[in-house]
């Protein structure tokens, strides 16, 4: 074999390994959030959690109005504390009361995803440890304590966010946040350059990095998008038409980075099915989510086997009806909607928090409804 063989082999071997490793990145942390507003005004936001790395071994967590929370600073020393206003219902992760995505007892949402290479906490100060907290205490920070969007941006500067390792991971998790309210309005919260940014999310969408404010801007490459067929054109005795429904979704990016799922989540979300009710836009948002699901093959490259178990790298997919206060998911391994009606529990009842597994059985709820001989 020439030299010259050997070197394009060797290139096309590095690119093949280079295309894998990014694909693996990329589609770990491909966690994809929209919102939909139905004909009676509901607001739904739902939201899908891809982790390919290894099973989140999420719960379901019904937390009682009035829990006490503590947190804990880089150097052991306490940090925030608080005791809840609000009870909630969410989705845990590692097995540690670390909400990823709930609901209060107000309607109030809350979601975390990742934001790698972009977040970027504010230096840890001992003499603010009382005020301060890590990145992953925020989201049952902001759900026990406020009930709109308003009150948690008030807030949200009264408090510090400090890198934390979560023993779990080995890292601080960079992560942002969603808050959604019943009225629709959402804001996004992220730590840039040592600051906590707030931006207003009136789309409703949300991805990962880069920043919200680029994401928005990325949008004025797709105006040209329509769920309208394009029409045809005659060039000289020749008539063109679309070959099929969809043209006007040419140039739609496919592939799961972050800039290009935001730009489908809100072609999705903005050209949805009408929905007269909270409880119909459920189905509408599911099956919009769908269109975000990862498959496990294409996060693997870790070389071990902490992926045992998992079917896919989408572990679960929630929505939350933040007028009738009910929250819905589905996991990798039961695609059956399962859901929890808050108007069902008392939270003041309630002396601990509930734990309960997401699945009782992990496989697929199938009926069978092969006709039986007579």
């Amino acid at each position: 074999m020439t030299g010259r063989r050997i070197l394009q082999k060797s290139l096309a071997a590095i690119a093949a390994c280079a295309l894998v490793l990014s694909s693996a990145a990329q589609s770990a942390l491909a966690c994809t959030g929209v919102t939909l507003k139905a004909g009676d005004g509901s607001i739904v936001f739902g939201r899908t959690l891809e982790w390919g790395s290894f099973d989140l071994m999420s719960r379901l967590e019904v937390v009682p109005r009035g829990h006490a929370y503590s947190t804990h600073m880089p150097d052991g020393k306490p940090g925030l504390s608080w005791q809840g206003k609000y009870g909630l219902v969410g989705i845990d992760a590692v097995g540690k009361d670390m909400i990823v995505e709930g609901m209060n007892e107000k309607g109030l949402a809350v979601g975390l995803f990742y934001h790698p290479g972009f977040a970027d906490y504010e230096t840890y100060d001992p003499a603010e440890a009382a005020q301060s907290m890590s990145p992953t205490d925020v989201g049952q920070y902001l759900l026990t304590n406020f009930a709109t969007v308003g009150e948690v941006r008030e807030a949200m500067p009264k408090i510090r966010v400090v890198a934390v390792v979560e023993p779990a991971l080995g890292f601080a998790p960079p992560v942002h946040y969603i808050v959604t309210e019943p009225s629709g309005k959402a804001i996004v919260i992220e730590f840039l350059n040592g600051e906590m940014k707030v931006f207003d999310a009136p789309l409703g969408v949300i991805t990962n990095a880069p920043s919200y404010d680029w994401h928005e801007t990325n949008l004025r490459n797709y105006i040209n998008l329509s769920p309208v067929a394009l029409p045809g054109k005659k060039l000289e005795d020749l008539n063109f038409k679309p070959l099929g429904g969809g043209s006007g979704m040419i140039g739609l990016p496919g592939d799961f980075t972050p800039p290009s799922r935001f730009v489908r989540a809100v072609a999705f979300s903005k050209t949805a099915r009408p929905t007269p009710t909270g409880a119909e836009t459920i189905y509408e948002i599911f099956r919009i989510l769908d269109n975000f699901n990862v498959p496990l093959g294409a996060s693997e490259g870790t070389g071990d086997d902490r992926t045992q178990g998992m079917r896919s790298s989408t572990i679960w997919t929630s929505a939350s009806d933040t007028n009738d206060k009910v929250f819905y998911y589905h996991t990798q391994h039961n695609r059956r909607v399962r859901e929890v009606d808050l108007n069902k529990i008392d939270f003041g009842v309630l002396s601990e928090i509930v734990h309960l597994p997401l699945d009782k059985v992990k496989a697929q709820d199938i009926e069978d409804v092969t006709p039986q001989a007579r």
